[in-house]
């Protein structure tokens, strides 16, 4: 499959592989609480524990990165945003306080755009 729900842009990338230099392999799970809002909160692995009702929206591959960065988000909260891609940014301001970026002065946020029905198709979300 080559479409993909999930991508990052160069600035978050570069953010991510120094995250990764200091807190070893990360993973993204995107909030939908009150506190964040819609931040992706990324943690080291296994720092955050996933349950049988998320959703494994993809995986980041980076470049000088070993290991991709799985993206995941509660199967209730896919259920409004499948028909979306998610591109994950970086901008300045104070991150989730659990989020690994919060000391950096920056946070990540998610930008999305609708799928096109081509795209939708591959995902096997619409019939065609």
């Amino acid at each position: 499959m080559s479409v993909q729900q999930v991508d990052v842009t160069d600035e978050a990338a570069k953010l991510l592989r120094s995250l990764t230099d200091q807190h070893g392999p990360l993973m993204f799970h995107q909030s939908g609480g009150c506190c964040d809002g819609s931040s992706p909160m990324c943690y080291p692995v296994g720092d955050f524990r996933l349950g049988g009702s998320d959703h494994h929206l993809g995986d980041l591959h980076i470049e000088g990165l070993q290991d991709p960065i799985e993206v995941w988000m509660s199967q209730s909260q896919y259920e409004y945003w499948k028909h979306t891609h998610l591109t994950i940014d970086v901008v300045p301001g104070r991150g989730g306080g659990f989020s690994v970026e919060a000391p950096e002065g920056v946070r990540f946020l998610t930008r999305s755009r609708l799928l096109t029905d081509d795209e939708m198709k591959e995902l096997n979300l619409i019939r065609g």
